[in-house]
């Protein structure tokens, strides 16, 4: 277990900070193109993946009664990423309207490698930022999901996912046997709309109109409407299709890794519209190492679901016994997932075991999930 004594030095938390290393290689993309735009993603997925084949897995156990005066070091990376993630989005817009050297396929190419950075570094870091207390941590994390054009994220994912998780009313919890490709779409149409009606539903109870100044879509819309006119204004309409570019790239990526957290997990109906509390079961973990410091401990995935607001160096990890394990970390997995044919064969064989470990009693998963789940993703 890392004690608070260890847990304080700044090079404990230095590890957390790989997501620096994607900086330099999106600069030197902007300046040189050519084959130096495929550093980036190659960094991030599989340089990742090899090192967590060479460094294996970390089963640390952090101790939880760590003060936040300790974790400095750690909150210190998701402080200042926004303002760096505003200089990557805006200032290779700026760029590329600004230079003639690089041609339209090698542009694309380079605002692949901003998606990247904005999905799998800066909707990450949101997400950490989200879960906090503290206002201001609220505000840079509206500020990072704002550049990616996917505000409604932080009331769908604090009021629906967290509540919902497992259960027919949670968008993102994918269902067995759904390939990626049909699940993205129907996230990215049920989504937006699902987050309004519980702002709204918000509203009411408080009685207001949904419309009313406290619901945070007014505050959504002023800082995503504030991106696209800086886009243009940086580079016209080519910039703002810039930016709508590496904002999707970002979406892709999250809702990726949305897909793979909770595949197939469901918690078990109890009749009345109630369902049995959140488990650690009801996510999949990887305990690998380097993913877990370019993701920010993401993969813990069922600690942050017992204690959603514990920081992330504190989230535990759980055992299989416990909790089910991914075969690899996030980046890999996610590759995998892009392959639906592939991605079954790998993890519904891990699905049917977790059913018959946690819920042997269900002998007609057939049947039992058309009758908690009448879309058409909730076959068996």
């Amino acid at each position: 277990m890392s004690t608070p004594e260890e847990i304080r030095k700044p090079s404990h938390a230095l590890p957390f900070w790989l997501s620096l290393g994607t900086v330099p290689l999106i600069v030197l993309g902007a300046v040189a193109g050519g084959w130096t735009l495929l550093l980036l993603p190659l960094y991030a997925w599989q340089l990742v993946t090899l090192l967590d084949v060479f460094l294996g897995r970390n089963e640390d156990q952090p101790d939880i009664s760590t003060n936040d005066a300790d974790l400095f070091w750690y909150r210190l990376i998701t402080l200042i990423w926004p303002p760096i993630q505003f200089c990557i989005v805006f200032g290779t817009i700026w760029w590329v309207r600004h230079t003639n050297h690089l041609n339209t396929a090698e542009v694309i190419g380079l605002f692949f490698g901003v998606g990247v950075i904005s999905g799998t570094i800066g909707i990450v870091y949101a997400h950490e930022l989200m879960h906090q207390k503290s206002r201001m941590e609220r505000w840079l994390g509206d500020l990072l999901l704002a550049m990616v054009l996917y505000s409604h994220f932080r009331s769908e994912h604090l009021l629906v996912h967290h509540a919902y998780v497992g259960t027919p009313r949670d968008a993102v919890s994918a269902r067995y046997n759904e390939g990626f490709h049909r699940y993205f779409l129907r996230v990215l149409l049920s989504c937006p709309p699902s987050a309004w009606r519980i702002e709204a539903a918000r509203q009411a109870r408080a009685g207001r109109k949904a419309w009313h100044r406290s619901n945070p879509f007014w505050r959504y819309g002023g800082l995503q409407l504030g991106a696209l006119l800086l886009a243009w204004a940086l580079g016209g309409l080519p910039g703002i299709g810039l930016f709508v570019f590496q904002a999707f790239i970002a979406v892709w990526q999250l809702e990726l890794t949305n897909y793979i957290e909770h595949y197939g997990l469901t918690r078990e109906y109890l009749g009345n519209g109630r369902y049995e509390p959140v488990r650690p079961h009801h996510s999949w973990n990887a305990s690998h190492t380097a993913s877990n410091w370019l993701l920010i401990n993401l993969q813990r995935h069922s600690d942050h679901h017992v204690r959603p607001d514990r920081r992330f160096p504190l989230l535990q990890t759980y055992a299989p016994e416990t909790a089910p394990q991914l075969p690899l970390g996030y980046p890999a997995m996610t590759l995998l997932a892009m392959i639906p044919p592939l991605w079954r064969r790998r993890m519904n064989p891990r699905v049917r075991a977790w059913r018959r470990r946690h819920y042997p009693h269900v002998s007609d998963w057939g049947s039992y999930n058309r009758a908690r789940n009448p879309l058409p993703g909730g076959a068996a």
